[in-house]
């Protein structure tokens, strides 16, 4: 499974801190650190005033790409913030994200035409965030069809069909579940993702549902997930599950992590 960290993101607060702060060390350290426990990409978001936004992400920007070589997940929820930005990554990364919510994809799409850059598309539109499959569905073809329009093929769509809180809809998991098979059955190339702590939101023992999601999802057709890779549980679950999914050859992966002290009981050095 593709691992895009979320570590530094404005809205942690000790992120928000060193963004005040401007303490580039407590960035660098952040971005190695999830490089270092198998991240594929290195989600960055701001989560600054608007004023300050495009400053801020650039600013986050040059210090994690000054350290690692792992492509970067651009992360605002303004199109036009990552528009202003774009132009400061090293490579081709991912965008997060486009919706149907304003012109999100009028100014994405011809952004990342003709580039090897792919981008997470939320089933969400003006109306919020859909209750039911099919309008998750129907929101799934349109982005998938305004990207045609740009050359952009299902396979560089992540689609994220926004797993809602589980203390808050009990049917959470199975409408996830049902979108996403039925997604993959009219796009075989698409992937799938999610910010899996979404799940868990206002439940106590929040690591023990985020697991168990990230287990079911993963059999499903998940193909990326949003996270901590420095959860040392979720990093074992997710790999447990990649070994018995026939995934992990040999069950390595699985293992070197284990020796590498990377999942398990913590080890003194």
């Amino acid at each position: 499974m593709i691992v895009i960290g979320e570590k530094i993101n404005g809205t942690i607060p000790s992120v928000k801190k060193a963004i005040e702060e401007k303490n580039e060390e407590f960035i660098r350290t952040l971005a190695l650190k999830q490089v270092d426990a198998g991240a594929d990409y290195i989600d960055i978001c701001a989560s600054t005033a608007p004023e300050f936004e495009v400053e801020t992400l650039k600013w986050l920007m040059d210090i994690v790409q000054s350290v690692v070589d792992k492509p970067l997940c651009i992360d605002s929820p303004n199109a036009r913030t990552i528009e202003a930005v774009f132009k400061y990554a090293k490579k081709p990364g991912v965008i997060n994200s486009v919706s149907e919510e304003g012109d999100k994809c009028e100014v994405i799409y011809p952004m990342i035409q003709g580039t090897q850059w792919q981008v997470i598309g939320l089933t969400c539109d003006n109306n919020g965030i859909p209750c039911d499959v099919q309008t998750r569905v129907d929101i799934t073809k349109i982005l998938v069809e305004k990207a045609s329009k740009y050359d952009i093929t299902p396979d560089r769509i992540h689609i994220d069909p926004l797993v809602m809180a589980l203390s808050t809809d009990n049917n959470s998991l199975m409408s996830f579940i049902e979108t996403t098979r039925t997604i993959k059955t009219m796009y075989p190339t698409i992937k799938v993702t999610s910010g899996l702590s979404n799940i868990s939101f206002s439940m106590p023992l929040r690591k023990v549902v985020n697991q168990g999601f990230l287990t079911i999802a993963a059999y499903i057709g998940m193909d990326s997930a949003i996270m901590d890779p420095c959860n040392r549980d979720m990093l074992a679950t997710l790999l447990a599950t990649e070994a018995l999914l026939g995934r992990d050859k040999y069950c390595r992966n699985y293992s070197t992590a284990y020796r590498k002290n990377k999942i398990g009981p913590l080890k003194e050095a």
